[in-house]
């Protein structure tokens, strides 16, 4: 189980490399590296429970400002938002965001649960 964590740090660590290519790169790159870096601080001790919560806030509260766009790309039929790597229209990409913010806070709430 405590390899869990390894493979945990990998798959946000590419998460994290794929968004070298997105103008908004930085940001992504935080938020998906905080990811692993929790889990890869796991695999070797507890990190501070402190770290663990800010990550978990910014990602939710982050998270929670892109449910306009979510309810405006349900609205729509919900389109699929795999079709083409360059979004058509901007609540597309803002729709992607909301989906690999949610994986974060999951990953996040999960450490914050465990007791991290």
């Amino acid at each position: 189980m405590k390899y869990l964590h390894l493979v945990v740090a990998v798959l946000f660590a590419l998460f994290a490399y794929w968004q070298l290519n997105d103008p908004d790169w930085p940001i992504w790159v935080l938020m998906y590296g905080s990811v692993a870096v929790i889990a890869v601080w796991n695999f070797f001790s507890k990190p501070p429970r402190l770290l663990v919560y800010v990550a978990l806030g910014a990602a939710a509260i982050w998270m929670l400002t892109l449910v306009p766009d979510l309810i405006t790309w349900i609205g729509e039929g919900m389109p699929t938002i795999a079709g083409q790597m360059k979004a058509e229209s901007p609540h597309i990409e803002l729709t992607r965001e909301f989906f690999g913010l949610l994986i974060c806070t999951i990953a996040l709430a999960m450490y914050a649960r465990k007791g991290s």
